[in-house]
């Protein structure tokens, strides 16, 4: 059989499989997956290089489905191929018996993409659409790093491509020359309520493209000499310095079946008799193109190369004073006082030493985030990537470089952060090991005002601290450091750690209240000043203005226990002994809305069933800017004599 008909064969067998484990699973999306069943076809079984038994193996090709609705295309090779997956900690080979295990809960086919439920084939969940061309981006950048031959394809829809982020990563991947990814726009014409734009037709996206910087070919994406010509000419020059490549694949939603044809057809698969129908269509086309059912014959996949050394684990750092030592910056621990945002850069650089798997993203913020310390180490520079102001695209290529085995470290300003919230999500939801960093929290930014602050970003992120990862860890950790060794030694526990999580550095220089003997750990806290009357639970910049109430509570005769509660979520039962050695009154105090730190000691004093008192002293309305944190503390109700006051009534002290 010609290779032409081989491929034709088996594009239509994935269609039929396609409308049958959809309609088993009374969901899906048929039709799309046959609009790429050509394109998924000639991929797993001709183009990639890679193997059903290793199917996450380093070096191997990678498909990103951005079009992640598209999946069953997949899934159905996945069982012909007999692809590898991992189910209760064990691997086993996929059957023809489990593409009708759609979306069934004990199924490691999953509704869209998910390395974590079982799928390692994929690298990162997709689904929630614009995402995918970022990811890829970030697997061919690490690859570029760690210097391996991979070539990253990516399907993007034609409906998606009018998310910005697409666009972000369009322009990073011609900025930075990333040729080893290939994106390939499935131009079916419809999107879910009825056809795309004229602006999303092949025609207007080769001009984006085009104009982009892109190599653009357009193919039929149902023509197997067309399509294998398109991929081979890619493989040419993913190794050379030509410019990159993208691909505009002109496609039928419900190729084949033309009574599921056009709109109406969107999400929902045929059954009864249109499911019949649909199946004796097709049936038809493989008369028409093969005399043959489906076959491996023609094929052969390529295996990948043999994965290289890797890096090792990184190593313990320096204590931060040794740090500043080796960096000319020891005249700074004289003053006594260093922004977070510092620390943090010097806790970066030092990392990058200690281990090459460490990579930093910024959104051209890194002279004030001070990720640059990275960026301007010759020995680092080049695993650093400015990001630009995008940070959509940053979140997913750092996701991609982590399913590379990167650690990645993300760093904006933490209110800009708040752009990616969805694409931090999906990040967690494949289980990357991305830690995100945002600088500038707070209401003490002061003279920019609100639209520079973070002010619900500990509620969100805390929400993620509240439900457990794949590995029965919180799905993210909270840290909101005080000092700068606080938030040096967090950010050495955040590069130990396989996971999320999320600080919140500030811009203020703050008083050193700690030192290098001082252990931080994600779920700790720290009991700065023990007393019996009163516990005050404060994070980040809060914990200094609280310092300075417990001074005011001693002079008024009250005795308060002083609580640094960097971390989300934290050791309970400490806290509960903590509170009920203070009589149960505790006042919680956070420079950012509610819902946050507050609310996290609200739900432990009611799991822990005993009599509290809490007053949650947090910012209750919408700030504006000011000339120094001082006037913004006193307009927010957040100054050291606000919080001796809460104190006083708390404890009904005139």
């Amino acid at each position: 059989m010609s290779l032409e008909a081989a491929i034709h064969a088996q594009a239509i067998e994935l269609d039929r499989m396609s409308l049958e484990m959809c309609a088993a699973a009374g969901s899906g999306h048929p039709t799309t997956a046959m609009s790429i069943g050509h394109l998924v076809t000639v991929l797993m079984y001709k183009s990639m290089r890679w193997s059903p038994d290793y199917p996450d193996y380093p070096t191997s090709d990678r498909l990103v489905l951005s079009a992640g609705h598209g999946v069953p295309a997949v899934y159905a090779a996945a069982c012909k191929l007999g692809v590898v997956v991992e189910q209760n900690g064990e691997r086993r080979k996929l059957t023809a018996d489990d593409a009708n295990t759609l979306r069934q809960g004990s199924s490691p086919l999953d509704g869209h993409p998910n390395p974590r439920e079982g799928f390692p084939f994929f690298d990162a969940a997709t689904g929630s659409l614009g995402q995918g061309l970022s990811i890829a981006a970030g697997i061919a950048e690490a690859a570029r790093m760690d210097e391996i031959d991979k070539r990253v394809y990516c399907i993007i829809g034609d409906g998606e491509s009018r998310e910005g982020q697409v666009a972000e990563a369009m322009d990073i991947i011609i900025e930075r020359n990333l040729n080893n990814v290939l994106p390939i726009f499935n131009c079916n014409e419809f999107g879910q309520a009825d056809r795309v734009s004229e602006q999303q037709s092949p025609e207007k996206l080769k001009a984006k493209l085009e104009a982009f910087g892109f190599d653009v070919t357009v193919i039929d994406g149902h023509a197997p000499e067309q399509i294998v010509k398109a991929f081979d000419a890619f493989a040419d020059r993913s190794t050379g310095n030509g410019a990159p490549m993208a691909i505009v694949a002109k496609t039928v939603k419900g190729w084949g079946a033309p009574s599921i044809q056009g709109g109406g057809w969107h999400g929902k698969p045929p059954t009864g008799e249109a499911l019949e129908k649909a199946i004796s269509e097709i049936d038809e086309q493989r008369l028409m193109l093969t005399s043959s059912l489906s076959s491996t014959d023609g094929f052969e996949i390529q295996p990948p190369a043999e994965a290289p050394e890797g890096p090792g684990e990184i190593a313990d750092l320096p204590g931060f004073t040794e740090s500043m030592r080796r960096y000319d910056m020891e005249s700074l621990l004289h003053t006594g006082k260093l922004a977070t945002r510092k620390a943090y850069g010097v806790a970066l650089r030092a990392l990058g030493h200690a281990g090459k798997q460490v990579v930093v993203l910024d959104a051209d913020v890194k002279n004030s985030t001070f990720a640059d310390m990275f960026a301007k180490d010759a020995d680092l520079a080049s695993r650093f990537v400015e990001c630009k102001i995008a940070e959509q695209n940053m979140v997913s290529m750092a996701a991609g470089m982590a399913a590379s085995g990167k650690v990645p470290f993300c760093s904006t300003f933490s209110k800009f952060m708040t752009r990616a919230y969805d694409q931090i999500e999906m990040a967690i939801y494949s289980g990357a090991n991305v830690k995100f960093v945002g600088s500038h929290s707070g209401v003490t930014l002061a003279a920019d005002g609100p639209s520079q602050m973070s002010l619900p970003d500990v509620a969100w992120f805390r929400s993620f601290a509240t439900a457990r990862d794949h590995n029965g860890n919180p799905a993210c950790y909270v840290l909101q450091p005080s000092d700068a060794y606080a938030a040096y030694a967090l950010t050495q526990a955040m590069a130990e750690y396989e996971g999320a999580c999320y600080m919140r550095t500030v811009r203020p220089e703050t008083e050193f209240l700690y030192s290098d003997d001082t252990v931080f750990n994600l779920g700790g806290m720290e009991v700065l000043t023990e007393g019996r009357d009163i516990a005050i639970c404060a994070s980040g910049y809060m914990v200094h203005e609280a310092n300075r109430a417990v001074d005011l509570l001693d002079e008024a005769g009250v005795s308060a226990t002083l609580v640094d509660m960097y971390s989300l979520p934290f050791d309970e039962d400490k806290l509960m002994d903590v509170l009920s050695q203070n009589n149960g009154y505790v006042i919680s105090v956070e420079d950012n809305f509610g819902g946050a730190m507050g609310s996290a000691i609200a739900d432990a004093m009611v799991r822990a069933g005993d009599a509290f008192q809490l007053e949650q002293l947090h910012v209750r309305e919408i700030p504006k800017s000011a000339r120094t944190p001082e006037e913004l503390l006193e307009m927010c109700g957040l100054t050291a004599n606000h919080i001796k006051q809460a104190a006083m009534e708390v404890l009904q002290v005139v």
